[in-house]
């Protein structure tokens, strides 16, 4: 079995879908839109065949996100090396996105750091 994707919805549709591809070296599609009801979507592809839907729609309700709760807590991405970690890091720090840990190894032997990015949801940077 294989997670064929994931999904998050976002405010800024056209920002979350450049930040993946800016940084993460993702590939868009040319996008979606439900004239009916203003629903919005992107897929965003990776190399490994992995893909992110971000999507957008009128009414959604923004609940503050508590870097410390339940739920999904952030997506990882491996760029392969530790020094990719380090250059990726300090590129989004120096860009003004929040460090919240790391470049660090962690007990499981993770070489990693995480970052508040799309809208106060984190992504997490491995080897």
């Amino acid at each position: 079995m294989n997670i064929e994707h994931i999904a998050m919805y976002v405010n800024d549709l056209e920002s979350a879908r450049d930040f993946f591809v800016k940084y993460l070296d993702g590939t868009s599609n040319d996008g979606y839109h439900n004239v009916k009801t203003d629903f919005r979507s992107y897929f965003i592809s990776f190399d490994t065949g992995a893909r992110l839907e971000l999507m957008n729609k009128p009414g959604l309700v923004d609940a503050e996100k508590a870097l410390n709760r339940t739920g999904y807590i952030h997506i990882t991405f491996s760029v392969g090396s530790k020094e990719k970690v380090d250059e990726l890091t300090e590129r989004l720090k120096g860009d003004g996105y929040e460090v919240v840990s790391g470049p660090r190894y962690t007990g499981d032997g993770y070489y990693e750091s995480c970052i508040v990015a799309i809208e106060g949801n984190q992504i997490e940077i491995t080897e």
